[in-house]
Formats: C-alpha cells, sequence, structure tokens
C-alpha cells in the first residue's frame, strides 16, 4: 500500500520523502505545495488509499483523525530514518505512548480520551 500513497501524493504534487509505518498506523514525511491545505491532502491520501484498498479485497477503514508535525529542513533526513525504522522503533515504544509523548513536548493540548478515540 505504501506504493499507492506514494502515488496518490504524486497525483495532488505532494513531494514525499519518506513513507512508513505498522499494521496499525503509517508515518508519512511529505511536502505540501502551498495551495494544499494539510486536511485536504490527508483526505486525498485516506479517501483514495482506502477506496483502492478495498477494492483490491482487502475491508480496510482509516480512523477518523491524524495528528500532524512539522520537521525543519535539517531534521528530514532524521526524520526518513526514524520511518525507515519504524518495527524496531516500536519494540521499545508503543505507537499510543509514543503519540501521547510527541503531543507533550510539543505543547499540544489535548484530551487522552478524544486521542485514541
Amino acid at each position: 500500500m505504501w506504493t499507492y500513497i506514494a502515488g496518490i501524493c504524486k497525483n495532488h504534487e505532494i513531494l514525499v520523502h519518506a513513507v512508513g509505518g505498522m499494521d496499525d498506523h503509517i508515518h508519512l514525511l511529505i511536502q505540501l505545495p502551498p495551495s494544499l491545505p494539510l486536511a485536504k491532502a490527508v483526505l486525498a491520501i485516506k479517501s483514495n488509499s482506502s477506496r483502492w484498498a478495498n477494492e483490491h479485497g482487502n475491508k480496510f477503514a482509516w480512523q477518523q483523525g491524524y495528528a500532524a508535525f512539522s520537521v525543519s529542513s535539517s531534521l528530514v533526513p532524521v526524520a526518513v530514518r526514524y520511518i525507515q525504522t519504524q518495527e524496531s522503533h516500536h519494540k521499545r515504544m508503543t505507537f499510543d505512548a509514543e503519540l501521547l509523548a510527541l503531543l507533550k513536548k510539543h505543547g499540544v493540548e489535548f484530551d487522552p480520551k478524544f486521542v485514541f478515540g
């Protein structure tokens, strides 16, 4: 599915630096064109990829929400490496713990009961 998501991004003029993840989540390091709001980019990626998966016999649906963080140009290689090593990373920290840590680290106010549904 990662290749298909990269194709969706290309169709929407989204530059893909890295795509990867685990069975329960995906990480995308993308660069949006100035004319494309983040919410519309996420909608395009989710709707097109879920349609493709279901058309190919895979019952699939995205969760309603998403998390997005910006990355400075100087940290792109670090973020790419992080995405490429998800399997080993999640042996040390669960996705849930990681997301909560990222939200706290970046000062994002949240109510835990709404983060994971």
